[in-house]
């Protein structure tokens, strides 16, 4: 298990409390909160974050005051410099959202031949 630091991935006051009730809610034994990426074609990596019961010893783990955010290694190289924060969207309705994120390069998910198409 590597431990990080709020240098690599920082959540806000707001995003903190948040989730710390949220853990108060539940009657099952969390370890933290999985930070997740997911493939997301033409608009990159989306991100997500669940409940977890379990650490492995190949992620990685920022501790918080009352809970831990856990990522594993395919997660991580996504989020550097990514700050967490919940917010109220001022329609009744509140979201957790991913700053900074950093913009994934991958061309072949949109605008590129598949490998059974010809270009032409």
């Amino acid at each position: 298990m590597n431990t990080l630091t709020d240098e690599y991935i920082t959540l806000t006051a707001p995003a903190q409390t948040k989730i710390v009730e949220l853990i108060g809610q539940v009657e099952e034994d969390i370890q933290g909160v999985r930070v997740y990426a997911t493939p997301g074609g033409c608009s990159g990596v989306g991100f997500g974050m669940t409940f977890t019961d379990q650490i492995d010893e190949t992620d990685s783990v920022l501790e918080c005051e009352g809970f831990k955010v856990v990522i594993d290694s395919g997660a991580l190289a996504h989020l550097q410099g990514v700050e967490i924060d919940y917010v109220d969207r001022g329609d009744g309705t509140s979201v957790f959202k991913f700053n900074n994120v950093t913009p994934v390069k991958d061309e072949s998910a949109c605008g590129g031949c598949a490998s059974a198409s010809t270009c032409g």
